[in-house]
């Protein structure tokens, strides 16, 4: 389909401003766009490029008001929201599998699949597995004994779902996700006067809830008892690892490299940012925030934001920042004061 400025602000239930017949064949951020695309404002910290974007239209909020070198201009009263609007349209078409299971996919006779399920070349599901209806297990994916995929799943390449976890609707699941596998536990015992690291069981499964998300890479181990549980429409990033008896609620997001220690609980709507580690049996409070690279050692109250190692409160955190240079103003004070003081001196001071 041709697409031009003003198709695609009736798509979006925006208003064009300019050559509304300009047409469209791309996405592009503004720095990048050429002749033909369509680009979006919604960060000032980019305003300065609407002067010189290439881009031919551009999203802009219904009260932008600026310089700008595109064609059209598309007024919306949510800018990002428009252009991932757009994105549906003009980015590529995601790839649809037609339900079926590949000859080379390995499903044990004691495993049930859903209605129109897909599943790819050199997957295994093992006896007793459920996987849900409409849900698609791609090439290489693991899904093991008694484990339980919910409806409308995704599975990307090379997941693996450990045996007895069970694992709600929508799940999306990018490459090399791995839950369920053994936590880290371990106990040092001597035999004959010699030290041994004994391995201790990991009897328990992951449990996750409807329409979670786990970016590439990203670890989630099975409980030493009981769950390991992650609530409905959580968000993890790339290379997050969750260890065992961990809590999630509901709405929470772990941005990449994060790692949260074992049995630690948190909260709903809260937000672990990227490098963040947080040691065993805590509690992180509803609505908290733990900022990235902190060092979290405490539990943390509903509704706070911490940063730093130690982590500590946001205010704190800041207050800290500005000590050093508060010093060296006081340094630079003193001296000052103390070179007008010795003036002073110098001049009342009586000749000998």
């Amino acid at each position: 389909m041709n697409w031009t400025a003003a198709t695609l602000a009736a798509r979006v239930g925006g208003i064009v401003e300019g050559a509304g017949d300009a047409e469209i064949r791309a996405l592009s951020a503004l720095a990048e766009a050429r002749e033909g695309d369509v680009s979006f404002l919604a960060n000032s910290r980019y305003e300065s490029l609407m002067a010189s974007t290439a881009a031919t239209a551009v999203v802009v909020g219904r009260d932008w008001h600026g310089a700008h070198s595109c064609r059209a201009l598309i007024r919306v009263d949510n800018p990002d929201k428009a252009f991932s609007g757009l994105a549906t349209l003009l980015g590529p078409q995601p790839v649809v599998r037609a339900p079926g299971v590949h000859p080379t996919a390995v499903v044990a006779p004691g495993a049930k699949l859903g209605r129109d399920v897909f599943v790819g070349p050199c997957a295994v599901i093992e006896d007793g597995a459920v996987v849900g209806d409409r849900s698609v297990i791609e090439a290489q994916c693991y899904v093991g004994r008694d484990a339980a995929l919910g409806c409308d799943c995704h599975l990307y390449p090379q997941v693996s779902i450990r045996e007895g976890c069970r694992i709600g609707d929508r799940l999306i699941a990018h490459c090399g996700v791995v839950v369920g596998s053994d936590g880290y536990g371990y106990n040092v015992e001597f035999h004959d006067g010699h030290p041994a690291v004994v391995k201790i069981p990991q009897i328990g499964i992951v449990e996750i809830g409807h329409d979670v998300e786990i970016g590439a890479n990203t670890t989630i181990d099975r409980a030493r008892f009981g769950r390991t549980r992650i609530g409905n429409h959580v968000k993890i990033d790339n290379l997050v690892q969750v260890a065992h008896n961990v809590q999630i609620g509901d709405l929470s997001g772990l941005v990449a490299q994060c790692g949260i220690a074992g049995s630690s609980q948190i909260g709903s709507g809260c937000m672990i940012w990227a490098q963040a580690g947080i040691a065993g049996h805590l509690k992180i409070g509803d609505r908290a925030q733990v900022g990235p690279q902190a060092g979290l050692s405490k539990d943390v109250p509903p509704g706070e934001f911490v940063l730093g190692s130690p982590a500590m409160p946001k205010r704190e955190f800041a207050v800290g920042l500005t000590v050093p240079r508060t010093v060296e103003k006081l340094k630079a004070r003193i001296a000052e004061l103390e070179t007008r003081l010795a003036a002073l001196e110098k001049r009342n001071t009586p000749p000998a």
